[in-house]
């Protein structure tokens, strides 16, 4: 009888503490209510795509840029605005800090140099070594030389990949490890195999895992989770929150 309670008391713990699922909100510009349908669903990282211009705009490619579309007009003044209204939170869950992921679409020196000249008056906004719920800026896509981003403040970090190598200052610099889930499709059982791999490998080092392109569907979500892939990659913020919040899937 003892060891029957045992067992229910650690499995009890074990319900209790499991890691839950981190949401990426991809291409989230392109949704409805940008930015504030992920905060509200509790994304851990909203994607916003840019390109350099006389201001950064927002847009999937090039030919989509609007001039009323910039970083600055739906991600970086709105959360601004959130901090002072939140005393220095992005909301009122005290628990909540999310990432503003930006994919670099082209010329990453200059876009990383006007994104730093936008943050840098914003410090307890987007710096976590000074405001500990500040948004973590993560840079992806074109991310400029791996050996020039130590030289870059430290509130920034970086969109790693598992193929690339990086010195124990640059390792420091990553904010997780990404990488394309169509990479691993050569068959079913090869492709299980070396997912499951990729997660251990990358867990190993300290990291957290998210792939992009995975099908979008609750089946699809609630595998890789399952396999370990920590972040979970989404344009259906909502529905994949509501589908890991139902009491059947804790």
């Amino acid at each position: 009888m003892k060891n029957i309670l045992l067992c229910l008391l650690l499995f009890t713990g074990c319900i209790a503490t499991a890691q839950q699922p981190l949401i990426h909100a991809h291409n989230d510009y392109e949704k409805p209510e940008p930015l504030f349908n992920a905060l509200r669903n509790k994304a851990f990282t909203i994607e916003a795509d840019v390109y350099p211009g006389d201001s950064l705009f927002v847009a999937h490619d090039k030919k989509d840029i609007q001039p009323e579309r910039t970083l600055v007009s739906m991600y970086l003044q709105p959360i601004i605005q959130l901090f002072s209204t939140h005393n220095g939170r992005i909301s009122d869950d005290t628990d909540y800090a999310p990432t503003l992921m930006i994919d670099i679409k082209e010329n990453s020196v200059v876009v990383i140099a006007q994104l730093i000249k936008l943050l840098a008056p914003h410090r307890n906004v987007f710096d976590r070594s000074i405001n500990a719920h500040a948004v973590q800026i993560v840079l992806s896509g074109e991310r400029g030389a791996i050996n020039e981003w130590s030289k870059l403040p430290p509130f920034i970090l970086f969109d790693g990949r598992p193929y690339e190598s990086y010195d124990r200052i640059t390792f420091k610099r990553l904010a997780f490890i990404s990488d394309s889930y169509m990479n691993y499709m050569i068959s079913k059982d090869s492709m299980e195999i070396k997912l499951k791999q990729l997660v251990t490998e990358t867990h190993n080092k300290g990291k957290r895992l998210r792939l992009w392109a995975i099908p979008d569907s609750d089946v699809y979500w609630r595998k890789l989770y399952d396999m370990g892939v920590d972040i979970i990659n989404t344009d259906k913020v909502a529905e994949c929150r509501k589908y890991f919040d139902a009491p059947l899937m804790k």
